[in-house]
């Protein structure tokens, strides 16, 4: 649904934000002890940039990132591989711009591409899934990366695909699921997390059932919120508000795009095309059950099990701090690279690359190193 000005507008309301502000402030003061809440989402992340609402709030409320940024979670190892398959004759790959730019361990897609390899960005499955159409001598790989957002519209694709006997059309999956990454945090002994601003986006299709282990069995509150700053104030002052009352609990502050059954047609789709298994996260590791499998029923569209090629051993740039940044134990202040080796237009790793890295966004928007370590 097309959201009206006069709507939209009311969302940056700076009436409203003064009164939030202000309502912020004083429960800050109330709680007394220092507070961290994470915004999950990498696109929360640049909203709250380019508000300033880290600039305003009182002292003892810090926001940290987290790994809501899928290109900055996918591993080397996923990257190698793409690129590999890139090298392979009669193969075209195709990707998500913000895939380009993304260093592997030796090489990239974009100095592949230089090299004379067949990589085309696209704007959605579909377009990777109408080049298999108009190519059907060459084999076609889109690189599946995202998190539930993107998911379905890949399973939509491979069903399509099925349907429609497209056998030179197939998917090199890097799918990740947000909830059993923050099971992970919630469990962290050296995190301290007070509470969570889940993912919008992610939200309108899982719905609100999948945060309540947070409340059940960690106690931490979460809030799903939109993206306009009015929105972000005001989930802001929603989880000081259930910090202050010792009452744990979900709130819905999107509720205009996210119902709490999420989106069911989106959910079907994955149950029928993909299954969950354990999934490796930059700088994380292995996390139980957060990735998607291509299921079986499918296998001759996944790139991983049908297309057989050399990949390098993978390694990580020594230095880049990106793991730690998106489990939100650093800023990217605290990286040597950043904004001196590591740019956007020479990244040394994805948090840099991504439009909702944490350390674009740090580089974009100026932020400053300051006593408050915000």
């Amino acid at each position: 649904m097309e959201m009206s000005k006069d709507l939209l507008d009311g969302f940056s309301d700076s009436k409203k934000t003064r009164i939030l502000t202000e309502k912020i402030k004083k429960i800050a003061q109330e709680i007394e002890e220092e507070i961290t809440l994470m915004e999950v989402c990498g696109t929360h992340t640049v909203a709250i940039f380019k508000s300033g609402i880290k600039s305003i709030l009182p002292e003892n409320v810090k926001l940290i990132s987290g790994p809501g940024c899928p290109v900055c979670v996918t591993p080397n190892t996923y990257l190698d591989r793409a690129i590999s398959l890139s090298r392979l004759d009669d193969l075209i790959l195709t990707t998500f711009g913000d895939m380009m730019k993304v260093p592997g361990s030796s090489s990239s897609l974009e100095k592949e591409k230089t090299r004379g390899r067949d990589i085309r960005m696209v704007y959605s499955t579909l377009d990777a899934f109408k080049i298999a159409k108009e190519n059907p001598n060459k084999k076609v790989v889109f690189l599946g990366v995202g998190f539930e957002t993107t998911a379905p519209t890949v399973a939509f694709a491979l069903k399509e695909a099925k349907t429609k006997s497209i056998k030179n059309f197939c998917v090199l999956t890097a799918h990740k699921l947000i909830p059993p990454a923050l099971r992970f945090l919630a469990q962290s002994n050296d995190l301290k997390v007070n509470g969570f601003i889940c993912p919008g986006h992610v939200s309108t299709i899982i719905g609100t059932k999948p945060y309540e282990f947070l409340v059940d069995e960690f106690k931490i509150s979460c809030v799903i919120s939109g993206f306009e700053p009015l929105d972000l104030f005001q989930s802001i002052y929603i989880l000081l508000d259930r910090l202050k009352n010792k009452k744990a609990r979900i709130d819905n502050q999107y509720s205009r795009a996210v119902k709490k059954e999420g989106n069911p047609v989106a959910l079907n789709l994955m149950e029928e095309v993909f299954e969950q298994e354990d999934s490796v996260w930059r700088g994380i590791g292995v996390i139980p059950n957060s990735g998607l499998k291509i299921k079986n029923v499918y296998r001759e569209f996944d790139a991983q099990e049908e297309i057989e090629v050399q990949v390098e051993k993978s390694q990580e740039p020594k230095g880049c701090l990106c793991g730690l940044v998106i489990q939100g134990k650093s800023s990217p202040l605290d990286c040597p690279f950043f904004a001196k080796e590591c740019t956007p237009q020479s990244p040394i790793g994805p948090c840099m690359v991504s439009s909702e890295g944490s350390c674009q966004a740090y580089f974009k928007y100026g932020q400053k190193k300051s006593s408050k370590g915000k």
